[in-house]
């Protein structure tokens, strides 16, 4: 039996809202995921390092501050830095679909928006990273 996947769920920056994440966080938890949750306020460099010693497969960012281009930019150049691009990372809050094809070409692989059913995010954390892992 293979292990289960590993994701880190992080809310980077000065936001404080942390409801959503916690309930995306828990959802793929009983979905049998193993889940990190970082806790508030953590910068990109923390999120990664987190990652990285926690052997993840996937990092999810909840973002609502309106930062999301400055965070998502940094961690995904943190990731680089630290050779660990095979971590898939995905992400979720108040982001402006206008924003997400930057989002994108930075290599975040999906945005998922407010009101999005959980079981959505379950079952593509379940095909995508999984898929990224034994592929």
């Amino acid at each position: 039996m293979a292990a289960p996947l590993r994701v880190v769920v992080a809310k980077p920056g000065l936001d404080g809202h942390d409801r959503g994440a916690k309930v995306v966080a828990r959802a793929l938890r009983d979905a049998g995921f193993e889940v990190i949750y970082t806790g508030l306020h953590q910068t990109p460099k923390q999120i990664v390092e987190t990652a990285l010693q926690e052997d993840a497969d996937a990092i999810g960012v909840s973002v609502l501050s309106g930062a999301h281009l400055v965070l998502f930019e940094e961690l995904m150049n943190e990731l680089r830095a630290r050779d660990a691009t095979d971590i898939v990372v995905f992400g979720g809050g108040i982001i402006p679909a206008a924003d997400i094809p930057a989002l994108t070409e930075m290599g975040v692989a999906q945005v998922f928006g407010p009101g999005t059913p959980m079981q959505s995010i379950v079952d593509w954390v379940q095909a995508i990273v999984g898929a990224s892992v034994t592929g």
